[in-house]
Parts: structure tokens; C-alpha cells; sequence
């Protein structure tokens, strides 16, 4: 149950963290946002970074074998990593319309999982 705790924490975490990093670049196509300048959007984003923070720490501490969880630290960085572009793949496909899914991203997207394959072979 550790896991499935971890990787929930984690995918919550990831969708506040690509909000921080990229819903910023949509702030034009809001009257709100639209004037805010550099240092308005970076406080705007550690506030929403400050979120994926109060979620990642409990999820690595969840799954973490240190602690009494399920995967080791190789694990759970690549667990973190396939989350992180699975839900930069959702984001910008629902909210970047400009940019579109390629070939060479599902490829790419491909070795990733075959990583995680290899990192959790014993």
C-alpha cells in the first residue's frame, strides 16, 4: 500500500511542479497574470512549487525502504521521472495546443520505461 501512497503523492506532486515550471508561459491568455512581469511570476510559481514540496517529501519518505517502503532511491528517482514526463505529456497536450506529440517522443518516452525496467531487474 506504501507504493500505491508514494506514487499518488507523486503524481499530485508532479502536476503542481509542471504548473510551477510551464503554466506560467500561458499567464498572457489572462487579464490577471498578463502584466505581472518576471518576479511576479517566479513568486507566483515557488507558491505553487511550494505545494509539489509539501507532497513530494511525504512521498519519498512513504516509499523510501529507509523508512519502511517499498523502493530504494534508484527506484524511486525513476518512478519520479516517468510521473514527471507523464504528466508533462497530459499538461502540455491539454494546455499547449501548439506543440504536438511526435514519434520521437513516444520513442524517447519508450526508453524511459525500458529504464525502469532495468532499474527495478534484480
Amino acid at each position: 500500500m506504501k507504493g500505491v501512497y508514494t506514487i499518488l503523492l507523486l503524481i499530485v506532486s508532479n502536476t503542481f511542479m509542471t504548473i510551477a515550471w510551464y503554466g506560467h508561459l500561458r499567464f498572457k491568455d489572462f487579464s490577471f497574470f498578463k502584466n505581472i512581469g518576471l518576479l511576479g511570476t517566479i513568486l507566483i510559481s515557488w507558491g505553487i512549487a511550494f505545494f509539489e514540496y509539501l507532497l513530494m517529501i511525504p512521498a519519498n519518505r512513504i516509499g523510501s525502504k529507509m523508512n519502511g517502503g517499498p523502493f530504494d532511491m534508484w527506484q524511486l528517482k525513476i518512478i519520479q521521472e516517468v510521473i514527471s514526463v507523464s504528466v508533462f505529456i497530459v499538461f502540455t497536450l491539454i494546455f499547449f495546443k501548439t506543440d504536438q506529440l511526435r514519434l520521437n517522443h513516444i520513442i524517447g518516452f519508450i526508453f524511459l520505461i525500458a529504464a525502469v525496467f532495468f532499474f527495478f531487474r534484480k
